[in-house]
């Protein structure tokens, strides 16, 4: 089969993509990736064709939370481009397989005939049970329930993108759509790249949808200089090591929380191990025998299973990295569906209650922390789920439901 592979974000967002690009492309297929500039060197050492995206400000995106104006105009730039990219590619494909942040991916596929798996790293289906995993209101609520929830969603998403969706959508010859919302998972099949056992099911989802399963990149390249450091620094005692980090995420607050978590640290005779990320996190504390900071990234599998605990910002690969290393978890969520990991990490049990970075204090984070290390039920409950979660092969399961469309793709090829 000829398969298109489309994503955009950050390295939770991208990261998995690769990895079902090489997947496919060892199972004989072939594949091309779309990816944003940023990750070109990743994409380029798969030895998988590739196409970089013009729309790629991901990184302005992080760094300073935007206002509605320009949230506007970044999704009439990624729309545009989207059209303009993908439709090329695809009419040269059998498949599409896309990021449910690919907001023109539904309607490139239905101008183009061609069969697309959205795919999704938490329950972005409307339910009736499930609030919407962008909101930070994931607890059950009597008045501002799922329902009303994912209607509040519907305005402000369709408000973003329904606009420049149908300009595009007149200019290909193709009836206007009314609710992007609808219209998403409707004209595809949606494919939940998440934990069935971490992350929520509404059986009552009224589209086609299946599970899977998260897909690890453990194939990142890596210094192993650096792995061995950071591996001498966690077995040369004793001593319990956490884990931070804000992974692609920018806050203002990072450095103080930062601080903080060495300052207990120490107190305690804690290691900390910090992973810098794309903002360099701390880069002000003090080094001491009770702090490391990695020089560059590293894959989380040959690291958290000598973590004691990790503490990180909720990202859905760190979640699902942590929960496969049967670690116990505190979240510091900071946006979007980091709320609704970090409402998951505390519902099942695996780590206490999130942590606001802004506003928490010394007294309440050591008490947090405490807990984390030394609460047996959070040990119990990380150590069960994990071995549900290193069951799963989520990059099997949906390599193998776009192998079942292979029948269509020779028929398509025939007429």
């Amino acid at each position: 089969m000829k398969i298109l592979l489309v994503t955009r974000g950050s390295q939770g967002d991208v990261y998995p993509y690769l990895q079902i690009a090489e997947k496919l492309k060892n199972r004989g297929h072939a594949v091309t990736l779309s990816v944003p500039c940023l990750f070109e060197k990743f994409a380029k050492k798969t030895g998988i064709p590739y196409v970089l995206q013009a729309s790629d400000d991901i990184h302005g995106m992080l760094e300073d939370a935007p206002d509605t104006k320009n949230l506007l105009n970044w999704t009439k730039r990624v729309i545009k481009s989207q059209f303009r990219e993908i439709i090329p590619l695809l009419e040269n494909h059998d498949i599409l397989i896309s990021t449910n942040t690919e907001f023109a991916a539904g309607s490139i596929a239905e101008y183009c005939q061609k069969p697309l798996i959205r795919t999704a790293f938490g329950p972005f289906i409307p339910s009736k049970k499930i609030p919407p995993p962008v909101f930070s209101l994931v607890k059950p609520n009597p008045i501002l329930r799922p329902a009303l929830l994912w209607r509040l969603l519907r305005t402000g998403a369709n408000l973003m993108v329904i606009k420049t969706l149908n300009l595009h959508r007149l200019k290909l010859g193709l009836p206007p759509i009314k609710d992007h919302t609808d219209h998403a998972p409707a004209t595809a099949f949606n494919f939940l790249l998440y934990s069935k056992y971490l992350g929520s099911i509404d059986n009552d989802w009224k589209y086609k949808w299946d599970i899977g399963g998260y897909c690890f990149y453990d194939l990142l390249p890596y210094d192993k200089e650096e792995l061995d450091r950071v591996l001498r620094f966690i077995n040369k005692d004793d001593r319990p090591t956490i884990f931070f980090s804000l992974g692609s995420c920018n806050v203002k607050h990072r450095e103080r929380f930062a601080a903080l978590l060495l300052d207990i640290c120490t107190k305690h005779n804690f290691k900390l191990l910090v992973a810098c990320g794309w903002w360099n996190l701390g880069s002000h504390l003090h080094i001491s025998g009770n702090l490391l900071r990695m020089k560059s990234t590293i894959p989380h599998n040959l690291i958290f299973p000598h973590c004691s605990a990790i503490i990180h910002h909720g990202g859905t690969g760190t979640t699902h990295s942590a929960a496969r290393s049967g670690k116990p978890q505190l979240v510091v969520p900071l946006l979007l569906d980091q709320y609704y990991w970090s409402h998951r990490v505390k519902t099942l049990g695996l780590g206490p209650g999130k942590v606001k970075i802004k506003s928490i204090s010394r007294k309440q984070l050591e008490r947090k922390i405490l807990d984390l290390l030394n609460n047996e039920y959070y040990m119990y409950k990380a150590r069960q789920l994990g071995e549900l979660v290193r069951s799963e092969d989520g990059l099997e399961n949906l390599c193998r439901h776009i192998e079942s469309y292979e029948n269509l793709a020779e028929a398509r090829a025939l007429a």
